[in-house]
C-alpha cells in the first residue's frame, strides 16, 4: 500500500511539472507572437524609403524625405508638360501592333468654366494626376477650353496635332523645405495634319513644385493599362501645385527675385493660377 501511494505520489508531480512546463511554453510563445505582430504594425506604418533619380537615372536612398535632386525636378516639369500638352487624336501604343496602327483617342470630357463640356486627350488627363488635387481640377478646365475640337476629328482632313517644344528649364529654386520654383520656356505648336499650318503660341510658365508621398499600386498585377499609367505619374514623389506666367526680362537668361517681383505686376486673369 506505501509503495502505491509513492508511486501515485511520483506520477502526480511528473503531471504537475509537465503542466507547469506547458503552460510557461504557450505563454512564452504568445509572447513571441504579441512582439512579431508588434513589429509588422510599425513597418506597415512607416512610410516607404524615398528615392530620388540621379543624373545618370539611378535611384539612392535619401536621408531627408524632403529633398529632391534639381536634375530630377526639371525632368519632371519637361515630362508632365509634354505629355500634357502633346495631342495627336491617338493613344500612346501598348504594343508592337499598335505602334503601325494607334487607337484613336476619344477624349475624355471635363466641363468648362463656362458650364459646357470640352474634350481632352486621354494624355493630358493621366498627365494631370501630377498635380495637386486642389489645383488639378480648375487647371483641366482651362486646358479643355484651349484644346481644339479638330485633334478628336474623325475627318483626316481636319484633324489637328499639338505638340510643346521646350527651350529651356531654369534650376529649380528652393523656397521653402520641399517646395521649389522652376521657370520653363517653351512654345505650344499646333498644326493641321493636312495642310501643314502652324499656329505657335509662347508657353513661358512659373511653375510651384513641393515633395509628396507615394504609395504604390496595391494591385499592380491585376490593374489596368491606365490605372498603371496613372500610379506611374506619381512614381517621382512630386507635384505641381501651381502654375504661373513667366515674364521675361532680360531674354532667357536673366531669372532672378527682382525681375519676379517686377513681373507680378504683369500677370493677366489667364494665368493658371490657383
Amino acid at each position: 500500500m506505501v509503495r502505491l501511494l509513492e508511486k501515485r505520489q511520483r506520477t502526480g508531480s511528473v503531471l504537475t511539472i509537465f503542466a507547469i512546463a506547458s503552460f510557461s511554453l504557450h505563454v512564452l510563445v504568445l509572447l513571441l507572437f504579441i512582439f512579431q505582430g508588434l513589429n509588422i504594425r510599425q513597418l506597415s506604418l512607416r512610410k516607404p524609403p524615398n528615392f530620388v533619380q540621379l543624373i545618370d537615372g539611378k535611384p539612392v536612398g535619401n536621408i531627408d524625405d524632403l529633398a529632391r535632386e534639381p536634375e530630377a525636378i526639371r525632368r519632371f516639369i519637361s515630362k508632365t508638360m509634354i505629355s500634357m500638352f502633346t495631342w495627336s487624336g491617338t493613344l500612346p501604343p501598348q504594343n508592337i501592333e499598335e505602334v503601325a496602327n494607334p487607337k484613336s483617342d476619344l477624349g475624355i470630357l471635363i466641363r468648362t468654366s463656362q458650364g459646357s463640356s470640352q474634350k481632352i486627350s486621354t494624355s493630358t488627363w493621366i498627365a494631370s494626376f501630377a498635380l495637386s488635387e486642389d489645383f488639378r481640377k480648375g487647371f483641366l478646365s482651362t486646358v479643355a477650353e484651349m484644346t481644339p475640337p479638330e485633334v478628336f476629328s474623325e475627318n483626316p482632313n481636319q484633324v489637328m496635332t499639338s505638340q510643346l517644344i521646350i527651350k529651356r528649364v531654369y534650376p529649380p529654386k528652393q523656397i521653402a523645405p520641399g517646395k521649389w520654383r522652376v521657370g520653363m520656356v517653351a512654345d505650344l505648336i499646333q498644326k493641321n495634319r493636312v495642310g501643314g499650318e502652324k499656329l505657335v503660341t509662347p508657353f513661358n510658365k512659373d511653375f510651384l513644385v513641393r515633395a509628396v508621398d507615394y504609395f504604390g499600386n496595391p494591385q499592380a498585377d491585376n490593374g489596368t493599362d491606365l490605372q498603371k499609367a496613372i500610379y506611374s505619374v506619381r512614381t517621382d514623389k512630386l507635384e505641381i501645385y501651381e502654375i504661373r506666367n513667366l515674364c521675361l526680362l532680360d531674354g532667357y537668361n536673366n531669372l532672378n527675385e527682382d525681375n519676379l517681383k517686377q513681373c507680378g505686376a504683369r500677370q493677366t486673369s489667364d494665368s493658371f493660377i490657383k
